[in-house]
């Protein structure tokens, strides 16, 4: 994983997709796709039981789901949610009534789906993953012995906006997807974007608290730990083994290199490229931030004194 983040962060060094961007959406759409090291498809070594059922037959249902028909759609044996006829589910998989399994999506063995979550089209869910209620999945691959807690939303559109020649703000295209690896934990109401020029990607057994929010293109790695309300801007890398306090903040194409701790309420205005402990606003090696803090408790104290 370590190296893929390197990787992934040398081609976020392009200054071309601006140009491209203002001069051609057509080929800024072509780039976009061709920047992504998976050529924008989702590609991942599920576990699926040899008795799934459905088929992988290719519709005519757009992307997105529209213009499908009610009739398409059945009732799953176990739990008694309802899936498309063309999704590719493992007849071990738990789907509760009120959860809706979209056309072309593939459920590995023994996941287990909970009331309200959408999974939507082309969706991948590995063995042994286990979804809360009210869960919306689109865009998106999530790998096996995942655990995603009530409300998260992974896949959907980052937040990208440029400005033409007549001043009008206009959405940038996000065409790209968001992977989650294996034994990965994803805490209540989390948002992960998907990516736009790169895939998101967050790495094997890293673990999420409630509340955060990932943007697009963010490539997290293995085995980090991200707490509460935390918040990362796009297109960041993070690398493995990072821990990130409470409220957090990251802003956007900044690097963070493997085995970095923040404090609670650090915000990372640029490249971390030595391991350690940091924090303060900008955030600054651990030692300094508390010089900072003990210094400016004195002052204050002899001002009011």
């Amino acid at each position: 994983m370590a190296i893929t983040v390197k990787k992934l962060a040398n081609l976020g060094s392009s200054t071309s997709l601006s140009y491209l961007m203002s001069k051609n959406q057509k080929a800024y759409i072509q780039a976009l796709r061709a920047l992504s090291p998976w050529g924008g498809i989702i590609r991942r070594d599920f576990s699926l039981g040899a008795g799934q059922t459905g088929s992988s037959a290719s519709s005519d249902t757009s992307e997105d789901g529209a213009g499908l028909s009610p009739k398409e759609f059945q009732t799953w044996h176990n739990g008694g949610g309802v899936f498309h006829k063309s999704a590719s589910i493992d007849p071990t998989a738990l789907i509760e009534i009120g959860a809706v399994v979209h056309p072309k999506s593939v459920v590995g063995a023994y996941v287990h789906i909970g009331s309200g979550t959408v999974v939507g089209p082309s969706v991948l869910i590995g063995q042994l993953t286990k979804i809360g209620y009210n869960v919306a999945l689109s865009n998106c691959a999530i790998g096996d012995s995942c655990v995603i807690h009530n409300g998260v939303c992974i896949g959907q559109d980052g937040f990208g906006f440029f400005v033409d020649e007549k001043g009008n703000m206009l959405k940038k295209p996000q065409l790209l997807n968001a992977m989650i690896g294996n034994h990965v934990e994803i805490g209540a109401n989390t948002c992960i974007d998907r990516g736009s020029w790169r895939d998101t990607i967050i790495g094997d057994h890293s673990k999420i608290d409630n509340l955060v929010q990932i943007g697009h293109n963010v490539v997290i790695g293995r085995s980090c730990m991200l707490c509460g309300q935390v918040g990362i801007a796009g297109s960041v890398t993070i690398g493995d083994y990072v821990t990130l306090g409470g409220r957090v903040a990251v802003r956007d194409h900044v690097s963070i290199v493997s085995k970095v701790r923040l404090a609670a309420i650090s915000c990372v205005t640029k490249d971390i490229k030595e391991p350690g402990d940091y924090g303060g606003f900008p955030a600054v090696p651990i030692h300094e931030w508390r010089r900072q803090v003990a210094t400016q408790f004195r002052t204050s104290k002899k001002r009011v004194s």
